[in-house]
């Protein structure tokens, strides 16, 4: 029984990094309707920019909020040189522009921080609590985890809900010709909304590092696991994103607690494919008049 709670609970706290990753993927999805494979490699170098400004100021905080500055900034940067000249052009140049970034990123990574992993600090301790007299290997650590992802999700719905700029953002995506007639400015919304959704993937990147230590590819599993979420819940869902990624942390979880750690790639791609052929549009799909 003790065995089931602690899979559980590494389930929520992985779930909550997949999260992260998975509403990042989602809100370019919605703004641009591009997939954005290069997310890993981008919340990957932000993570560098955290960990850097850890070590020389000795500040988790001054690390933590670099890397969000960073993913905003890169977001916002990526949009207007690279993807605003392939928005308007056949779907297949923006995949070509994102698998580039991705490989450019992962290179010049490992020409500036070389290939060896490092450590990354948690925030809190990693040590398990102690309940009732029995130990559960759910820490400090992960609770923050959980809590960072819950409030951004609460913020990132009350942004897109109760405030003008996110009326502007859904404007934007729902119809970007109406909106442009009605004074929004599109392409400002466009680059908000990627810099919005970097700053999202530098969160997941933040948080999950302390577990998989930091390296040019480290992150290409949370991407995928993100990706899976995503798709899971309906690409269209931000509340979707989030099922879907609680879903398959606690899947993942299970299994590589009960069958094994190597089976855990292979279990996210057996997901993958049955939502893919049961349910495409994933669990929550969006009203088939709604264009995004």
């Amino acid at each position: 029984m003790t065995k089931f709670i602690d899979l559980t609970l590494s389930g929520v706290s992985s779930g909550a990094i997949y999260a992260a990753v998975a509403l990042a993927l989602v809100l370019i999805w919605r703004a641009t309707r591009i997939v954005n494979f290069a997310q890993g490699a981008m919340l990957m170098i932000t993570t560098y920019i955290g960990s850097e400004l850890i070590t020389s100021t000795g500040s988790y905080v001054i690390g933590f909020l670099a890397a969000l500055a960073g993913g905003l900034v890169l977001g916002a940067v990526v949009e207007r040189a690279l993807m605003r000249p392939v928005e308007n052009k056949p779907e297949l140049n923006a995949v070509i522009v994102t698998l580039g970034l991705y490989t450019f990123l992962v290179a010049l990574a490992g020409i500036i921080w070389g290939d060896t992993p490092r450590p990354f600090p948690a925030a809190f301790s990693i040590l398990g609590y102690d309940v009732g007299g029995t130990h559960v290997l759910f820490a400090p650590n992960d609770t923050f985890i959980v809590l960072v992802v819950v409030a951004l999700a609460i913020g990132l719905g009350a942004l897109f809900r109760f405030t003008d700029f996110g009326l502007r953002l859904r404007a934007a995506a729902f119809n970007s010709e109406v909106a442009e007639l009605l004074g929004v400015r599109v392409g400002r919304m466009f680059t908000a909304g990627w810099g919005l959704a970097a700053l999202t993937g530098a969160i997941a990147g933040v948080l999950v590092a302390p577990s998989v230590f930091l390296s040019p590819n480290s992150f290409d599993p949370i991407l995928i696991s993100g990706f899976v979420a995503a798709v899971l819940g309906g690409l269209d869902s931000p509340p979707g994103a989030l099922v879907g990624a609680a879903v398959l942390g606690l899947v993942l979880s299970y299994v590589g607690g009960y069958e094994g750690t190597e089976l855990v790639p292979m279990a996210a791609l057996v997901v993958l494919v049955i939502v893919l052929l049961i349910r495409p549009t994933g669990l929550f799909p969006v009203s088939k008049g709604r264009r995004v």
